[in-house]
């Protein structure tokens, strides 16, 4: 900062190009300082009017960076576009700069969920001999957190222990802590959160020196979901409150949610019921927040590859009437046999533009839907199904109607992926949710809450007949195994259920409450429904002995 002060004092006696590379700086610095407005016209200008094509594909990198952070997807994919298309010219481009627009690209592919991308453009460094000293281990970084994300978990701790040598070797601590977080949070899915608080513990301070805010809300989110997982909620709960003051820069990123899940299970292990509540509702706010974002990301990616695919179109067509206006001044000079055939080309690019529109206007559609649904089950994900309840119940208020929430929670089943792998774990799920389905209206709404966990709303539904329904449900889910030869694999599922008469049309509430009955069910020897208020007197239902008492 100092020599960027000392510069801008002498900006007048630099030549032209030098100028230009000042602006860069300048930019560089307005979006370190959340500037925004200020680096996006230096940049333009940078764009507009530089020679360099170096410095130019270093302001478009920038550019990407700084629109991804103000959330404008839509426009950073689009002008990571362009930049990928500068990238295979590569006219004039040293292989550094190169180097630095695939790494952009892998990142922010990553980020929308593009692991297939993100992972062709992180091993294009490589593929290419674009990694030079001083830059092999942000490569490194890039390409383990593209697999990663994906899942391709295989083979990836040689590929971990080898980034975080050369990271050593180059002096990065913060990308050689990026690693390692990656390495800690598989050892917490892998189920040793032992080995991932020593991990993350032994290299804090370097963290903590390194001061990158975001890091340490990761580092600080992570060290509170294993120890809670190993039972020390004091730790935990300490981690998860540094994690949070360290990632004030984004209120919706999964560090926070994480921290605040941790919070809010912590308060209410302790019997906290105000402070787990009031976690419950920062938490609820920060994993909806943090969805949208990545939804907002998927969608802006699907739809710049439209407007790429309909430009390109749009330019084929163009190409093609251009052909037949030369087609059509030939033929001008012909017979009417010839003008004949104008008319069937000129019907042939119709017909084309309207197949491709056709084509385009059904791929918006579906990628509308994927939205939606949740891509293993096909049932509603949590934001459509968190939208669509909160709508139901607002209907149900206005028109004085009963309704009744059901959460239902898989047993054991992280015993089911760890016995079996996640590949029948994947078809267990959907067993169930096959299962459920079956004896579900065409007025109920059904979704994936996340991991094995369900939530099913049943509008004008008596508590009596929400419980005599879940008793049904979880009879199906126990069942389901022996009617699958080819799958026999025993699972079950605790209940909860929650209903407006205790909990009110307030969605939070009502998940709180199903929650708290689901939690008395894992608690009584799981396999069974069970409700949060204990103040009615026992009575039976479909069958099944429910105690209120």
């Amino acid at each position: 900062m100092s020599l960027l002060r000392r510069l801008d004092s002498m900006a007048d006696q630099l030549s032209p190009e030098r100028r230009q590379h000042l602006r860069y700086l300048q930019a560089w610095q307005a979006v370190l300082g959340g500037d925004y407005q200020k680096s996006d016209a230096l940049i333009d200008g940078i764009l507009s009017h530089s020679q360099d094509p170096n410095l130019s594909l270093q302001a478009a990198i920038l550019q990407v960076n700084s629109l991804s952070e103000q959330s404008r997807f839509e426009e950073a994919f689009r002008q990571l576009s362009r930049l990928i298309v500068s990238l295979q010219d590569g006219v004039g481009i040293t292989p550094r700069m190169r180097e630095k627009g695939f790494v952009v690209a892998s990142s922010l592919y990553a980020d929308a969920g593009q692991y297939e991308l993100a992972s062709y453009y992180a091993n294009e460094i490589f593929r290419q001999g674009l990694a030079i000293d001083g830059y092999t281990c942000v490569d490194d970084h890039a390409r383990i957190a593209a697999l990663f994300g994906s899942g391709q978990w295989e083979g990836i701790e040689s590929l971990m222990a080898q980034g975080i040598e050369v990271c050593i070797k180059e002096g990065n601590s913060l990308y050689a802590n990026g690693i390692r977080y990656f390495a800690a949070k598989l050892d917490v899915s892998r189920g040793h959160p032992e080995q991932a608080i020593a991990l993350l513990r032994k290299n804090y301070p370097a963290a903590e020196r390194d001061g990158y805010a975001p890091q340490l809300a990761q580092f600080n989110a992570l060290l509170a979901a294993a120890y809670y997982e190993t039972g020390q909620l004091q730790l935990a709960r300490e981690s998860a409150l540094a994690a949070v003051t360290h990632g004030t820069h984004n209120h919706y990123a999964e560090s926070i949610g994480t921290a605040y899940r941790i919070l809010y299970l912590g308060a209410k292990q302790q019997g906290d019921v105000a402070s787990a509540l009031a976690y419950h509702e920062r938490y609820m706010t920060a994993d909806k927040g943090y969805l949208d974002e990545l939804s907002a990301k998927a969608l802006a990616f699907q739809t710049v590859q439209q407007q790429v695919a309909a430009k390109k179109l749009q330019i084929d067509t163009l190409n093609k009437q251009n052909r037949i206006l030369q087609l059509q001044q030939s033929l001008d000079r012909s017979a009417s046999e010839t003008n004949r055939l104008y008319i069937i080309l000129l019907l042939t690019v119709l017909g084309f533009i309207a197949f491709w529109t056709y084509r385009i206007k059904r791929s918006q559609l579906r990628f509308m839907k994927l939205a939606r649904r949740d891509g293993l089950t096909g049932i509603f994900n949590r934001q459509h199904f968190v939208s669509s309840a909160e709508l139901q119940l607002q209907y149900c208020r206005k028109s004085s109607r009963q309704a009744c929430l059901v959460l239902i929670d898989l047993d054991h089943f992280k015993v089911v992926n760890d016995t079996h792998g996640h590949a029948v774990g994947d078809r267990v799920l959907k067993r169930a949710v096959a299962a459920c389905q079956k004896h579900l209206r065409s007025t109920d709404i059904f979704g994936r809450l996340g991991g094995e966990e369900f939530g099913i709303v049943l509008p004008e539904c008596t508590l009596e007949q929400a419980l005599g329904r879940a008793e049904q449900i979880r009879a199906a889910i126990a069942d389901a195994a022996g009617s699958d030869d080819s799958l026999a694999v025993a699972v079950s599922a605790s209940f909860g259920v929650a209903t407006i008469e205790r909990s009110g049309y307030d969605l939070r509430k009502l998940l709180i409450d199903a929650d708290d009955g689901l939690y008395r069910a894992k608690r009584e020897g799981r396999n069974r429904v069970r409700v949060c208020d204990d103040a009615q007197p026992r009575e039976r239902v479909a069958g099944v002995a429910v105690e209120n008492a």
